[in-house]
């Protein structure tokens, strides 16, 4: 082969958008998975259907709605109710309940670890009787759909590596995220909106907040194509998607077609899969140009719907409009919708600042369960809540009965699941009287994963692809096991 044509052979498509200059939007046309048809497009093709034997069984649901809490929110402040901490106030961790276990930079250098028991009232909630923070009012109304999970463990002390950890299974950069894995195994029901959607929207914490890294949603080792595409908050949610000025619909199609050609013609003669992703996302791209305005206008939403939301429903980019929107998305046969919520890491002033927090996600993640619900919908998707470790119970920095920190705590922390193949009023794992150490039930985040994927009909241990030799899987190689616990 001449050198020339080695080189095509080796281009990818993330080579093809950066150094050709055709980048249509980085976030926009990363990785338009391609559906399959619904009751509404009958008439088209099966664009993008599931593996061969996908499902491997009978799926409880069809759809996930994952709400990652990005920072790491304070377990003792929200799910881990721990009224005798009360009469430790301000004493030293002791060291039967450390046990000589790592502490980050952060805190490591302190004189002393005080405990900080929470300043927020609990209460229990519904008949299941779930204790639950006030700072979470609405949430609480909904604890009888929900599993909470309160002895998720990680491998990771840092954000970055905790959040890959956590939506992609490892540590290690470069593996493939849930999302992508759901959508490459299971496709997707919509022709005309990606299988994988992410959300970043604003939040309201007065500290800055850690950065989102794009590998969270990211391929990784699988076709690009099953990359999450990031919807924008501000602004046109998809960039450059909308014809260039002079360039009608029938001059976009046509100059479409031309590039397909060309396209195929090198698919042909090289047997590239990235050239086969290359075409999938201009077309969706194209497809998008009316299924993106469609799903973003909530003018046909009834006043009703958006009062149960909220008043911050209305601000594009808010957490409220992001789960509305992911509500229309699953309505529309998204199969993964992924919304990134930042602000949580309170080293300090946490009571002021997971107020702010709170107020962003409680009504709306509440509005979302019940929203799905009435339609018929939360049978058949799965909600998850949760962030990539928990605080600790001592306090970083200034400690008084109403103000304190917490740094970050890998060996325990809370998350929770709602809707397809869950049993809700229920609570798994239980921790130490200092919600430091597991002592009931250890769930690795793993586990979680692994749950996730049974709920859609999949089982973990059998679905792989072969990566550098390996057969590589999202829960990697080490025993993982479904939380039978939890399930419906």
């Amino acid at each position: 082969m001449d050198p020339f044509s080695e080189y095509c052979l080796q281009t990818t498509r993330r080579q093809f958008f950066g150094t050709g200059g055709l980048r249509v939007g980085s976030a926009a046309l990363a990785t338009m998975s391609l559906p399959r048809a619904t009751a509404a497009d009958v008439r088209q093709p099966q664009v993008h259907p599931p593996l061969p034997g996908f499902p491997h069984f009978s799926p409880k649901a069809k759809a996930v709605i994952y709400l990652h809490m990005n920072g790491g929110p304070s377990q003792l402040d929200l799910w881990d109710y721990k009224p005798g901490l009360r009469q430790h106030f301000n004493s030293d961790l002791p060291d039967s309940v450390r046990r000589g276990q790592r502490i980050t930079t952060m805190t490591s250098g302190q004189s002393r670890l005080p405990v900080a028991p929470s300043m927020f009232q609990f209460r229990q909630a519904g008949q299941c009787g779930t204790w639950i923070s006030e700072l979470l009012p609405r949430t609480a109304a909904c604890v009888d759909d929900i599993a909470l999970v309160r002895s998720v463990h990680t491998n990771a002390i840092n954000h970055d590596p905790a959040c890959t950890f956590v939506t992609t299974g490892s540590e290690v950069p470069g593996k493939p995220s849930l999302g992508s894995w759901l959508s490459y195994g299971l496709g997707s029901d919509s022709n005309n909106l990606p299988a994988f959607v992410v959300l970043t929207p604003r939040w309201s914490s007065k500290q800055a907040a850690q950065a989102l890294f794009a590998r969270m949603w990211s391929s990784g080792f699988l076709p690009s194509r099953f990359t999450g595409v990031a919807l924008r908050s501000v602004g046109d949610p998809v960039l450059y998607i909308e014809n260039p000025q002079g360039v009608d619909a029938v001059s976009r199609r046509a100059m479409l077609d031309s590039l397909n050609e060309l396209n195929q013609l090198t698919r042909q003669k090289f047997a590239d899969p990235e050239t086969t992703t290359r075409i999938a996302q201009y077309e969706m791209a194209f497809r998008m140009q009316s299924s993106v305005p469609d799903l973003v206008d909530l003018s046909g939403e009834t006043q009703e719907t958006l009062d149960l939301y909220g008043s911050d429903v209305q601000r594009p980019g808010s957490f409220a409009a992001s789960a509305l929107l992911a509500r229309r998305m699953v309505e529309r046969g998204v199969r993964v919708v992924q919304i990134l919520h930042r602000g949580w890491d309170q080293h300090g002033s946490l009571p002021s600042e997971i107020r702010h927090q709170c107020s962003d996600v409680d009504q709306p993640a509440a509005a979302l369960l019940q929203d799905l619900k009435r339609r018929g919908l939360l049978d058949s998707t799965l909600v998850v809540w949760g962030g990539e470790f928990g605080r600790t119970v001592y306090s970083q920095g200034t400690l008084t009965p109403v103000n304190y920190g917490r740094d970050h705590h890998p060996r325990n922390f809370c998350m929770w699941m709602a809707g397809g193949g869950i049993r809700g009023g229920t609570v798994f794992g239980a921790t130490d009287d200092f919600s430091y150490n597991i002592v009931e039930n250890p769930c690795h985040v793993n586990d979680l994963n692994a749950t996730i994927m049974h709920c859609l009909g999949i089982d973990h241990t059998r679905f792989s692809y072969r990566y550098q030799g390996l057969d590589q899987r999202l829960t990697g190689v080490e025993e993982q096991r479904v939380v039978s616990e939890i399930l419906a």
